[in-house]
């Protein structure tokens, strides 16, 4: 007869480990959950556990009478241009900055909601590193770290995005060396020189991907007579956005539908690769002047360390066919585009996250 306290109870003790192991990466015994957010003005991205577990566009839906949150994301974007009057979508940040502090507060939680969702999380609170734009002021700082505590946020520190970018990309900051990052999102353009940990010298401006977009829907309707909305401007520069008018591998054209202005009748119009170019001249030369005022402001030692490993694109606008080439002829220094540079500046938020003691240039 075998009583209990002679029975073997190491298998049962392996099985005890292992459910608290499972449980654990599920984050139902951690009280506290850690996240990474890339607040951009386009899309916002979060970083749970070393991955992205949410990629959507910064547009929430609203009640026009409540107020109260009706879709975030992805689901809101595709509501964006169809709505009535009951309904208004709103882009929470303009600029690199919050625009809607109420609006940007409700988009932060929904995706955080959706996030604990895919992860089973009991209310948790919430160590956040956010990252935030290098021209921010303190008010507009300010807004970020309210907007992030309002929606959970117990800790929260701030990151400036050309430092996450350089993260991103996998450059030492913290080393004795210049690096030059160029981070064009959706609202600013970040220039910045890094070395031992902090920015020595950088530029923001707000011409950005918005701005590019915005310069499309103007020349369609100036040289076609045709009406285009913010997303079917999106879809060109994707398709047929070039920064130089001749490319080794041209794209097709693209072929916009549309009303006339005039008439309100359908139009079709094949758009082409070169037509672009010229339309979004004015701003990319913008940028040509911010990069080459940021290289003025830089040390002479960091100048030659720029020299010898190149400048560094990220965000959406780095994949802007042909970029990078007309840089490296203009400026005379190697321009390299990132790996993924979509995701840079969402990454090297996440490596901060897990070096928040080692990285003392993250903000409180």
């Amino acid at each position: 007869m075998c009583r209990f306290y002679d029975c073997d109870l190491q298998p049962f003790k392996q099985n005890t480990i292992l459910i608290k192991e499972r449980y654990n990466d599920m984050g139902l015994f951690s009280f506290t959950q850690e996240i990474a957010v890339d607040l951009g003005t386009a899309n916002t991205i979060i970083i749970h556990n070393d991955k992205i577990v949410i990629d959507e566009p910064s547009v929430v839906a609203l009640d026009t009478k409540t107020q109260k949150l009706m879709a975030v994301g992805e689901t809101a974007r595709e509501m964006r241009g169809k709505v009535h009057e009951g309904i208004k979508t709103v882009r929470p940040l303009r600029d690199g900055v919050i625009a809607d502090f109420n609006a940007a507060e409700l988009m932060i939680r929904g995706m955080i909601k959706k996030v604990s969702q895919k992860n089973h999380w009991f209310s948790p609170a919430l160590r956040m590193v956010v990252c935030i734009p290098s021209g921010s002021t303190e008010v507009e700082i300010r807004a970020v770290r309210d907007s992030s505590e309002h929606a959970g946020g117990r800790d929260v520190y701030m990151i400036y995005e050309p430092m996450a970018a350089a993260l991103g990309i996998g450059i030492d900051v913290l080393a004795p060396e210049g690096n030059m990052i160029v981070d064009i999102g959706g609202g600013t353009t970040e220039i910045a020189v890094i070395s031992l940990g902090g920015i020595v010298s950088n530029k923001s401006i707000r011409i950005a991907g918005d701005d590019l977009t915005e310069d499309i829907r103007e020349h369609m309707r100036r040289a076609h007579n045709v009406k285009v909305g913010e997303r079917t401007a999106e879809l060109i520069k994707i398709h047929v956005g070039s920064a130089l008018s001749e490319l080794d591998s041209p794209p097709d054209d693209y072929i916009v539908h549309g009303p006339n202005q005039m008439t309100a009748l359908p139009m079709e119009v094949p758009v082409s690769y070169q037509e672009i170019c010229n339309c979004i001249e004015k701003s990319i030369s913008k940028i040509e002047a911010a990069v080459l005022s940021a290289l003025e402001q830089t040390p002479p030692e960091l100048y030659s360390d720029i020299v010898k490993n190149g400048i560094y694109l990220a965000g959406g606008g780095a994949l802007l066919r042909g970029l990078d080439r007309r840089l490296t002829d203009k400026i005379g220094i190697p321009f390299h585009v990132a790996d993924d540079p979509l995701h840079a500046v969402a990454k090297g938020t996440g490596v901060a996250l897990k070096n928040i003691k080692r990285f003392k240039f993250l903000k409180r």
